[in-house]
Parts: structure tokens; C-alpha cells; sequence
């Protein structure tokens, strides 16, 4: 049983294709690292723009998987990056989202021998 995802979303909308769902979690274990770096980065440079674009890309995968912390997450950084807010106001927010992707990541892995 799945604690840090839920693939139900992914279920639904293949038709319960498990060929279907293997790619859609290799697609976040190759993606969502990379992008959550790339929040990290923009944020030390205080590039708002990279924030933004990189939270979008994953916002959509976060929502399949039913990552819901990581999903409210994702929205309140694109909101601050949007509004081009402090980085001690996003700090936190941050941190969390890398650690929900962190669990999911080692989750993922395992459940799927990849």
C-alpha cells in the first residue's frame, strides 16, 4: 500500500492499465527531481520566472499521483512566484515539497523496481 501516492487518478483515466501507470511514475522519477532542483536554484537566485515554469511542469504530475501535500505545495510556490514575494516566505514551503517528493521518490522506486 502506497503511503507517500495514489495512483487511483492514474487508474481512472487508463482504463486500469498498469503499463499506463509504470510510465506515468518513471516520468515523475526522471521529472520532478530535476524541476524541484530547479525551484531550489531559482529560489538562491531569485529568479521568480524559473520558479514559476518549474512548479507548473509539475503541478499536473503531482496531482495525478495524489500527492496532495505536495500538490498544496506546489501551488502556494507558483502563487509566490507569480506575486515575485520574499524567499524567507517560501523557505518552508520549499523544504516540505522536497521532502514529500523525497518520500514519494523512495517509495516509488521500491514498489516498482526501478
Amino acid at each position: 500500500m502506497a503511503l507517500h501516492y495514489n495512483l487511483s487518478k492514474v487508474y481512472a483515466i487508463s482504463d486500469n492499465d498498469e503499463e499506463f501507470a509504470k510510465q506515468i511514475v518513471t516520468l515523475f522519477t526522471e521529472e520532478v527531481p530535476v524541476e524541484v532542483k530547479n525551484i531550489k536554484t531559482g529560489l538562491e537566485d531569485k529568479d521568480h520566472n524559473r520558479v514559476y515554469h518549474a512548479a507548473h511542469k509539475i503541478k499536473p504530475t503531482l496531482d495525478l499521483l495524489g500527492m496532495d501535500l505536495a500538490y498544496d505545495d506546489i501551488l502556494a510556490i507558483e502563487k509566490w512566484a507569480k506575486a515575485e514575494g520574499r524567499r524567507k516566505e517560501i523557505r518552508d514551503v520549499v523544504r516540505s515539497l522536497k521532502e514529500h517528493v523525497a518520500n514519494t521518490l523512495k517509495e516509488v522506486k521500491k514498489n516498482y523496481n526501478l
